[in-house]
């Protein structure tokens, strides 16, 4: 077998399991979300089947003939990549969850396996490779950097482009594919058998694998987009995003607040604005569901920072959106988006960006929310939708950033909800100006508390504002 087939052969396997690990994410999401703890567990889960794989394929290739296994491990790992999404459509539903147990479990079901069996392709070409004690640190060293170099180009071609060109699904055929072919080349001298064999198996497989479709309307780049109808009306759609509730719009009625969050927010908007905001910056297009409104109550222009460049045309066509002159939305990270406002532009800035139930950290922190209150005019706010549940630590170190930031703040939420005993949605406020409570009081619905300035600091206690250099975002949050 020549030396440079087997080095292709350990680029390619190691390129391959990159490239279902960084898929892995974008499969599991719909059913784990989309966290930290979801790539900390597909990443350990990979890593375990590495350190596997490399052990039994270094048993099997001390046992047997390394040529006879060279080649049967490659197509076999081409079977089981083919196979992995499916496997994960059909235990996800029964799987699902944000705990750590239910992300690994359903990372092993879906990925485990195929990462194994790669795994063992460099051990294998190693015993191939050694003729003689005095090359073995050369030999060692050479597959381990051309197995690196595949798994940094398989990174990068999937992150990068892949996942930005290509369902996931057809990322794995594409992989299998590859694999399959590899497998042949290196299986010719074993006869025609076992390649029709593995050839067969394959296509049963990808056929198989075909047949069982995501649960998603639109596989974006970041997410998993699903339409539904809601209950509240003929017209009422939402857009769920991975496992998360992400927008609720009547596609008919652009004043339809569906939710209690957005009810306080433009209680506390327009608290300060009673005709209506004329320009509003919104980190998170979503649904569009605030931009429509204040369109249609104001006639009030929009600035939307949104990275997901697919949502906009999901909300024009299936959301109700009329996009026009008043409207412009700006596709990228919401930290470098700001960076294009205008200062002292906007009359508020509402954040209500999110990563499955957490705000992504980096829009978390001081440096962020001092950035974004040059954008605002004098009289301007800053409203911030929060998502957490008891000890609420997350909620209360936003609200310390915050309070470091602005002279002026507060927190929304029902009596509940502040006092520790459930969770859901929080508004939090900043302002350079005072914050008037009692107009804000007027308008929101019975139940909610308001907590400003030295009552809102004291609600937060010692919890530390959150920084670039430290903001354990998703450490400090609490799920239901």
């Amino acid at each position: 077998m020549h030396r440079w087939l087997i080095a292709v052969t350990v680029f390619v396997a190691a390129a391959a399991v990159l490239v279902l690990e960084i898929v892995a994410g974008r499969i599991l999401a719909p059913y784990v979300g989309v966290s930290l703890q979801t790539f900390t567990g597909i990443i350990g889960t990979i890593l375990a089947a590495i350190a596997l794989g490399a052990w039994a394929g270094g048993r099997l290739a001390d046992r047997y003939d390394p040529e006879t296994l060279l080649g049967p491990a490659v197509m076999a790992g081409a079977v089981l990549a083919v196979l992995s999404p499916a496997l994960v459509y059909v235990f996800g539903p029964s799987a699902a969850g944000e705990s750590p147990a239910a992300i690994i479990s359903l990372a092993a079901i879906g990925f485990f396996l195929p990462a194994v069996v790669l795994s063992t392709v460099t051990p294998i070409a190693a015993k191939l490779l050694l003729h003689s004690l005095d090359t073995t640190g050369a030999v060692v060293g050479q597959l381990s950097a051309i197995g690196t170099a595949g798994a940094i180009f398989g990174t990068f071609i999937t992150g990068f482009f892949l996942v930005a060109a290509i369902p996931s699904q057809p990322i794995t055929w594409v992989v299998g594919a590859v694999l399959l072919v590899l497998g042949i080349v290196l299986s010719l001298p074993m006869g025609r058998a076992p390649i029709i064999g593995a050839i067969v198996v394959f296509a049963f497989s990808a056929v198989g694998s075909a047949a069982i479709a995501a649960p998603c309307d639109h596989e974006t780049a970041y997410s998993c987009a699903m339409i539904v109808d809601r209950d509240e009306g003929p017209t009422v759609k939402a857009l769920i995003l991975d496992t998360f509730v992400n927008s609720v719009v009547d596609v008919e009625d652009p004043t339809y607040l569906s939710s209690r969050y957005l009810r306080v927010i433009d209680a506390v908007i327009m608290s300060r604005h009673p005709g209506g905001p004329n320009v509003v910056a919104y980190i998170g297009g979503g649904g569009y569901t605030l931009p429509r409104y204040y369109d249609e109550t104001a006639d009030a222009s929009a600035v939307v920072m949104e990275i997901d460049a697919e949502l906009p045309t999901i909300a024009v066509a299936e959301l109700g959106l009329i996009d026009g002159p008043w409207l412009e939305t700006l596709v990228g990270d919401a930290r470098l988006s700001s960076r294009r406002l205008d200062d002292g532009r906007f009359d508020a800035i509402v954040g209500d960006a999110f990563s499955g139930r957490s705000v992504p950290w980096h829009l978390t922190t001081r440096e962020f929310i001092a950035e974004l209150g040059l954008k605002l005019t004098t009289d301007g706010l800053y409203v911030l939708n929060v998502i957490d549940h008891p000890p609420l630590e997350f909620v209360k170190a936003e609200l310390a950033t915050l309070a470091a930031v602005f002279e002026h703040v507060a927190v929304i939420a029902p009596e509940p909800y502040l006092a520790g005993n459930r969770g859901g949605n929080f508004i939090l406020v900043g302002s350079t100006s005072p914050i008037d409570h009692r107009r804000i009081a007027e308008t929101v619905t019975d139940g909610e508390v308001i907590l400003v300035d030295d009552d809102a600091r004291t609600w937060a206690g010692p919890a530390r504002a959150l920084r670039d250099e430290f903001a354990p975002t998703d450490q400090l949050l609490s799920r239901p």
